[in-house]
Order: C-alpha cells, then structure tokens, then sequence
C-alpha cells in the first residue's frame, strides 16, 4: 500500500490552485495551475489501499486505484499508467471531466475528506505523455473482421480502441467536421484543451483506427448500407436531443439551446470563422439550469465579456453536507462551485421561468420569473412572484432527452424503450443483429465514465460477435446503474 500512516499524517485535501481569475478570463486555456509533485505523492499516500476498496465500485470502470495511488507515491509513474490504462482508454478526459463517483465511495470520506484520486489520475497521464510512455499498440494480426463505430465521443473512441486492438478493421464516422463529438464542441477549452483529445486521436490512428469526419450516417449513408459494408456496427451517437423549454416567447431571437452557443465557440476556437456567432459579448446573459451544460455557458459568457451572468435552477440549493438519504458510498447531491461559479454573476435557485419576454424588434428583452413551489410532488411557478429578469441572451442547459431517432427507427426499424433511448440487449445488441449501441444514446445522459465503460464492454461484446469469443475486458451491464442503497 502507500504510506501506511498517510491517512493520519494528512487528514486534508489539496488540489492545484485555480489560476487567478483575472488572469484566466482573458484566455480560453485550462484554469488549473501545474500542480506541486510533493502535495501530489502526499494525497496519494493518503490512500488506505482498503481491503474492499469501494473506489472500485464507485468506478464504472473499476479503476485500480489503491494500485496507482501506491505507485505514484513511490514515484513509479510509468508503472502506474500501465495499470491505470489496464482499465481506462482515456484517463486524461476523466481525469478533467468525470465528477469522480470514486472520491463519493471513497472509505476515508466516511469521517475525512476523500483521497484526490482525480487529481492523481490526471497527473498519472500528463505524466506519461510529456514522458512518450502513451504509444502505440497495434495488434499482433488482424481478423479480417470491419467494424463500423457512428458517433466519435467517448463511448465511440473507447469502443474503436478496443476493437482496434482486436484485430479488427475499425472506422469511426462523425458528422462533424472534426472528430471527438462533445469532447471536441461540447466541452469548453478552459474544462479540457483539445490537445489531449488530439494527442490521443494520434495514437489510435497509429494503431490502425480510421477516421471519417463530415460523414453523416442515416444521410450521406443510410443505416442499411452502412450495415451492408461492416461484419458490424456500433451506435454511439450520444443523447443530443437537448429538452426545451416550451413557454411564451420561446421562439423570440435570442433564445438558444446551450449546445447551439458552446458548439460555435468550439468551432472559434479551432481557429473556424462561424458566421452571425452567438455571442455574449455586452448582453445581458440568463442561463437556465444548473448543471455542468450550465456551468459551461457561464465560463465561456465571462470569457466574451458578457455584460452580467445570472444562472436560475428551478429546483432548491443542495446542501454543503451527505444528505442522510445518500449515505456512504453513493454519489451526492452537494452544492458545488465550480470555477465558472467564481468568476462572477449570479446564482438563483426556486426560480421557475414563466415568459420570455420581447423588445419592439422581436429579440427576448427579459424573462419574467416566479418562484417555484411543489404541489402534488410538482415544481410550478408559485402565483405573486412574478418578477422580470434583463436578458439579451438566454441559453437553455436543461439536460437531454435521448438520442436522436428518426433515421434509425426509419431505416434499421431498430425500437426505443419507453426512456426514448436505442433498445438493447444484455449484449448490448439491438434488434437488428450485428448492430449495438453503447454510451448515452443506450442509457441516456451520463457521466463521461459511464461512456467510456458501455464502450469498453460493447467492444467486448462485437468482438465475441465476430470470433466467437473475446479477451477484451467487460466492465459494465447494459442494466448497470450507480451505487445505490
């Protein structure tokens, strides 16, 4: 194990600082500093190496994380990329990304605060590529066998490593311009800079994986034919039908889907010219929702200088502490601030949006608002506090409803389950033999981890498909959820 006694010598978290935020609003680069080697191999020493280390369990992927904590508070860096590899494609997305169930299941958070198992893991892999240790590992022989991966977001890249490595021929097809799906334009730069996605894209192409960018399947290729091409397909085409929000003023100028806005600065960012861009630029900014999407909106309107941030959840504050209905070790629901909370604007909860409201021109001048009450177990607006909020933009981060299903229903005749996600098999197969779907657009919106697992266990599966049998790992069930109690 790490130290035996680190636990008891360090009892406290220390994460990297933040950068200033007067510094890091005048870029779009990544607000962590370098992180402190000695504070690194500290925390890692903090690990128990427990003899049931529910970090495993917490994982999707089952991360062998006593392992690499130990070896990285021994300084044997390059050990521990074998072993966090053993069980993660991507750890250098996680480890930015994943909300860190992990840290939740932790033993120590029982009455500490938990190991900083994701600030190890990310370290582990920054380590490894500015070292060369991240290679390439082509297979030995090839199968004969093509497969098909549609979607190029973690659930797809995991699925094509895998499958790659199997000795099958693999092509990955995007819609987008560019391959990586959300990683690419969903995810803004000061979360994950794209060289990390590009870094790794590199060593799949080295390993024989193909890519096909501005592809999209269902138009440029039907379904049918693509089946017809491939001994195999796998849908991983994510849950990007956003949830709207159908109130007065919806259609007013002004008023966006979250994805519509973070996907165009992406594409600015790249180095794109995007026509007639969303901007916050001097407006008055309203961001509907809480979560990550939120959050997201938030950086990147304080980064193009918006005028003010105001960020309404229509649902109540959480709490600093465990609530007593998520004991340990499930995942809970806790107030966060994320970096983009701290570089200004405003936060409101029990706020419920009643209207948009317009300008003589038919651009969205404000929203009114109420605040919100339950009755009979729902959230409405409650009568008498009505109150108008400026707003030149408005950005709806209210989640996602499933995969987008028209082209599939239409031309593979491939059902939906009554989540509106692709139907599945214990296999992860669907109706249509030889195609499977893994990731969101099979269990709906999820956490990055939750896709990169589905992949890892779909490749699993395809390649059992295929030859009959499989030495690939599979870590996670279709029918898998988080921990509960």
């Amino acid at each position: 194990m790490a130290d035996p006694k680190g636990f008891l010598k360090t009892t406290e978290r220390e994460l990297p600082a933040r950068r200033p935020v007067s510094v890091r609003l005048m870029d779009w680069k990544e607000v962590y500093e370098q992180g402190d080697a000695a504070v690194l191999k500290r925390q890692a020493g903090r690990c128990m190496d427990c003899g049931v280390p529910f970090c495993h369990q917490g994982c999707p992927l089952g991360n062998l994380i006593p392992e690499w904590n130990d070896l990285t508070w021994r300084d044997e860096g390059a050990q521990a990329i074998e072993r966090l590899h053993a069980t993660n494609n991507f750890p250098e997305f996680t480890g930015r990304l994943c909300p860190a169930p992990c840290e939740s299941a932790c033993v120590l958070s029982i009455n500490q605060p938990a190991v900083t198992i994701k600030q190890v893991e990310v370290s582990i892999i920054d380590q490894a590529f500015a070292n060369g240790w991240v290679t390439p590992q082509p297979p030995g022989r090839l199968s004969g066998k093509t497969v098909a991966v549609v979607g190029s977001g973690p659930a797809g890249l995991a699925a094509a490593q895998q499958l790659t490595r199997a000795g099958h021929t693999v092509a990955v097809f995007e819609r987008d311009d560019r391959i990586g799906g959300l990683l690419r334009y969903g995810i803004p730069d000061f979360k994950m800079e794209k060289k990390h996605l590009e870094g790794r894209l590199a060593q799949m192409a080295a390993e024989g994986t193909r890519f096909r960018a501005g592809v999209n399947i269902g138009v440029d290729i039907t379904w049918d034919d693509l089946r017809a091409r491939y001994d195999a397909v796998v849908i991983a085409t994510g849950a990007l039908v956003p949830r709207d929000l159908p109130i007065p003023g919806r259609d007013l100028a002004g008023v966006h889907f979250a994805m519509e806005y973070l996907v165009q600065q992406n594409k600015v960012g790249a180095g794109d010219s995007v026509h007639a861009q969303i901007t916050a630029e001097g407006k008055h900014v309203v961001v509907l929702g809480g979560g990550d999407t939120g959050a997201d909106c938030i950086g990147t309107a304080h980064r193009q200088l918006a005028a003010s941030v105001t960020n309404l959840a229509i649902g109540t504050q959480p709490g600093h502490e465990r609530p007593s209905n998520q004991p340990w070790p499930m995942s809970p629901t806790l107030f966060e601030v994320q970096s983009a909370h701290e570089e200004g604007g405003t936060r409101q909860f029990l706020a419920s949006t009643v209207e948009f409201l317009a300008n003589e021109v038919g651009e969205v001048r404000a929203i009114r608002v109420a605040e919100t009450e339950y009755m009979d177990g729902r959230r409405v607006p409650k009568a008498g506090t009505e109150r108008e909020i400026p707003a030149d933009l408005v950005l709806l981060a209210l989640g996602f409803t499933g995969p987008e299903s028209d082209d599939l229903s239409a031309q593979l005749q491939i059902p939906f389950d009554l989540r509106g996600n692709v139907e599945r098999a214990g296999d992860y197969q669907t109706s249509r033999e030889g195609v499977f779907v893994a990731g969101d657009a099979g269990r709906g919106q999820s956490l990055i981890v939750w896709a990169i697992a589905e992949g890892r266990a779909a490749a699993a599966a395809v390649d059992e498909y295929l030859v009959g049998s499989t030495r690939l790992p599979s870590p996670v069930k279709p029918t898998d959820r988080p921990i509960s109690i």
